[in-house]
């Protein structure tokens, strides 16, 4: 049975191209890059075009790029070197629709004496800038909205934010994990001090990331040991991900013209192919700005997790829009931020497209989701009540 991917959003197939540039980094040049000797220190040259190459995609400088582990590190490291460079200031500010490595991570900070405030959004999920606005004040240390929401695809207007937010001088952080590689981002003109990115979400490997820092920036390492990354980072240099980083930040650039029109087309067919098809269903954040890949549909009184499994039997991946994976019954945050129906939450399916689908595979999710969700529904008591309460309302 062939695997039709439409998960692209948790995490991407590696490109060939990057995996190829990394197989020598195994074999060949395993050297450490701080060694003395040539035969590692070497890489130091590999390591600086890496970085060049992820610098270029998002238009930032080389030495404005941090390497680490992933994007939960790039969070991490950005709210730690913040709060550190700012120890008088107790004053956090984020969103109620952030990925967990923020959420979670200001949870934290909230129960170790720093005030929090978590700005709503709308059931767009579109962002409620006066509020935003109106929380910050002298004691705010840094804002951290993310480019575009990993559930919905929903964009922020970040050169609005950007400007408002340090024109207050109050640092501005994004977690753009979602957005590089899908949408053109310039920090020459969106003018962020820190911003986060991982490799795996743009066909590079796992395991590496990056977090962009706008030269001048007080910055305050999070690990500390050795002198590696200019002393910001310490830990021996993962050489081969960092060069299949650099190698997916140029095809992810190379990309993107594709991303934005072709890959926009497919997800448009789909996402109004099925809301054409299945009676019930909408949108979630379908009247925003989105990213050109994802479409999150809500499908009410069938469950999230049922409907994966049966789309699994096809050979279709996705993701839903519930918590399933921790066993929780309770929707997704994002979801209930937005104010989602709870007879349509747990029935949301998240198809997020890559440069790697193709027009067939979408056709066969539209000839199959229709038939699984009503086979789903003939065996929900809550459809059957819903169908008889629009008949007797008629």
């Amino acid at each position: 049975m062939k695997t039709v991917y439409v998960d692209n959003n948790a995490t991407t197939q590696a490109a060939p191209e990057v995996v190829d540039a990394m197989l020598p980094f195994f074999t060949e040049r395993y050297g450490n890059a701080s060694s003395m000797h040539s035969f590692g220190g070497g890489l130091i040259v590999d390591i600086r075009r890496a970085r060049a190459r992820v610098a270029d995609l998002i238009g930032a400088r080389p030495d404005e790029i941090l390497f680490t582990s992933g994007g939960t590190e790039s969070d991490a490291t950005a709210i730690h070197a913040a709060l550190q460079s700012n120890p008088g200031k107790r004053h956090i500010v984020t969103t109620r629709v952030e990925h967990p490595a923020i959420k979670n991570l200001f949870e934290q900070y909230g129960q170790n004496g720093y005030r929090v405030t978590v700005v709503p959004v709308d059931g767009q999920g579109r962002l409620d800038q006066e509020t935003l606005l109106k929380s910050l004040d002298d004691d705010t240390a840094i804002v951290s909205i993310m480019w575009a929401n990993n559930e919905t695809g929903v964009i922020n207007p970040m050169d609005d934010l950007a400007r408002e937010i340090r024109s207050r001088g109050i640092l501005f952080h994004t977690d753009a994990v979602q957005a590089v590689g899908k949408l053109p981002i310039d920090v020459g003109r969106t003018k962020v001090d820190l911003l986060s990115m991982s490799a795996h979400k743009f066909h590079g490997p796992k395991g590496i990331g990056a977090l962009y820092i706008r030269k001048g920036t007080k910055f305050k390492p999070l690990v500390v040991g050795g002198h590696q990354e200019a002393g910001r980072r310490a830990g021996t240099e993962n050489v081969p991900g960092i060069v299949g980083m650099g190698k997916a930040c140029e095809l992810a650039g190379q990309h993107l013209e594709d991303v934005g029109t072709r890959v926009r087309r497919l997800r448009d067919k789909l996402e109004q192919s099925l809301l054409r098809a299945v009676p019930r269903s909408m949108a979630n954040g379908g009247q925003s700005d989105r990213l050109p890949n994802t479409s999150s549909i809500a499908f009410e009184y069938v469950e999230g997790e049922a409907i994966l499994l049966l789309m699994n039997e096809h050979g279709i991946c996705a993701s839903s829009g519930s918590a399933c994976t921790s066993g929780s019954l309770e929707p997704s945050h994002v979801l209930r931020a937005m104010g989602v129906p709870f007879t349509a939450a747990h029935g949301s399916i998240r198809y997020s497209l890559s440069h790697y689908t193709t027009e067939e595979e979408v056709d066969f999710i539209i000839a199959k989701m229709p038939p699984i969700i009503e086979r789903l529904r003939q065996m929900s008591p809550f459809w059957k009540q819903a169908m008889e309460q629009a008949k007797a309302q008629a």
